[in-house]
């Protein structure tokens, strides 16, 4: 079967997934993408760039698999000659409905910030099926669409929502974990190696992350920092204050020049405290803990069902003074702490083990709507 899949955002673990699936399917599988960057004009205009690149190309997909940072009414309206009878899904790493807006953006600000919900809402609408990489955020997304539309003064379209939610599934983030096992090394430093690897960004919460460690820090706890994650230039300043209030204790600040030198990061690691404000799967996570950090978790958001709190309810917490005691308290017994590897609970997101439910979902779906 060939199947199709269609990334305006090629960047970070948007392109990892796609170059992920294709490398560990049974299936052939294409991509067109556009570089990760300007997310909102992609979302506005990467549809017609796409359309014209499909149209080009000597490719009649069996399937074609979309990420929600395309117009899919767009590029469907724009490729009606070719891709009228081909199926297509929408596959959500994250939505504009409930995302979380940084209260600096400047469309939040005039009130232009529910278009880009309004784009992943009609690509719903156009998709044949719409996959979700978790529970809580298929939740999260039906919970929310009804608020939006009702700021719309007529027509809302309230009753498409069923409608919606019956052609939506679940197909958990694929991740290439397999690929951080030639990095692996049980070294660790002499100190207690904090983790950060996400991007650098207001929705994943520096505040309480950094915060948290300035009240170790000032109750005498030792420890170091690794700072890792994509930065951009318009980064929170939290970062940089960081580096004053931590000194020589953070041994690593910036992206890394290499997946070898952030899997020797992770694999060096102890402990990865998560503060997000926003996560619907939370791949960064799932790679460290597969790399033996032990994960202090936010109950909330996607990680309990990626991590299952009901198994593992001591490395999850309600509020940050409980953040602050979980870190306190690992510290304290770090030698403990570093026998304990909880790889194996997240082994399963691995392409080795998804890839095969990726294809055999997409079999049963080309052959109900052929």
């Amino acid at each position: 079967m060939k199947i199709l899949i269609i990334e305006p955002y090629f960047s970070g673990s948007h392109a990892s997934w796609a170059k992920g699936y294709q490398k560990h399917s049974s299936h052939d599988i294409h991509i067109i993408s556009l570089s990760g960057k300007f997310w909102k004009w992609r979302m506005h205009g990467g549809a017609v760039t796409l359309a014209k690149q499909f149209l080009e190309a000597d490719l009649q997909p069996d399937f074609i698999l979309a990420t929600d940072m395309l117009d899919l009414t767009t590029f469907l309206a724009l490729t009606r000659t070719k891709a009228h009878s081909i199926p297509v899904g929408v596959y959500f790493h994250e939505n504009q409905i409930c995302y979380p807006w940084s209260p600096d953006d400047r469309d939040l600000r005039q009130n232009r910030d529910r278009h880009y919900g309004f784009i992943n809402y009609v690509s719903a609408l156009a998709a044949d099926a719409l996959f979700f990489n978790s529970a809580f955020h298929r939740s999260a997304f039906f919970e929310e669409l009804p608020r939006m539309l009702k700021h719309f003064p007529d027509h809302r379209g309230v009753d498409n929502i069923d409608k919606l939610n019956q052609k939506s599934h679940v197909l958990h983030l694929g991740i290439d974990l397999a690929r951080f096992d030639q990095h692996r090394s049980d070294k660790k430093r002499d100190k207690p190696l904090i983790l950060w690897n996400h991007r650098w960004e207001y929705d994943k919460n520096p505040n309480d992350f950094f915060q948290a460690l300035q009240n170790l820090q000032n109750n005498g706890l030792e420890f170091e920092i690794a700072i890792l994650g994509e930065n951009f230039s318009t980064r929170p300043t939290l970062f940089d204050q960081a580096k004053n209030i931590f000194g020589e204790k953070i041994i690593q600040f910036g992206y890394a020049d290499s997946f070898r030198e952030y899997a020797q990061w992770l694999w060096l690691a102890d402990i990865i405290p998560v503060t997000s404000n926003q996560d619907f799967f939370g791949a960064s996570a799932v790679e460290a803990i597969y790399c033996g950090c032990y994960p202090i978790l936010p109950n909330r958001l996607a990680f309990p069902e990626i991590l299952p709190i009901t198994c593992y309810p001591e490395n999850f917490y309600d509020n940050f003074p409980e953040l602050f005691q979980r870190l306190e308290t690992t510290l304290q017994n770090i030698s403990t702490i570093r026998n304990i590897n909880l790889g194996s609970a997240v082994e399963k997101y691995s392409w080795q083990h998804l890839a095969l439910l990726y294809d055999r979902h997409f079999e049963k779906f080309v052959v109900k709507f052929t």
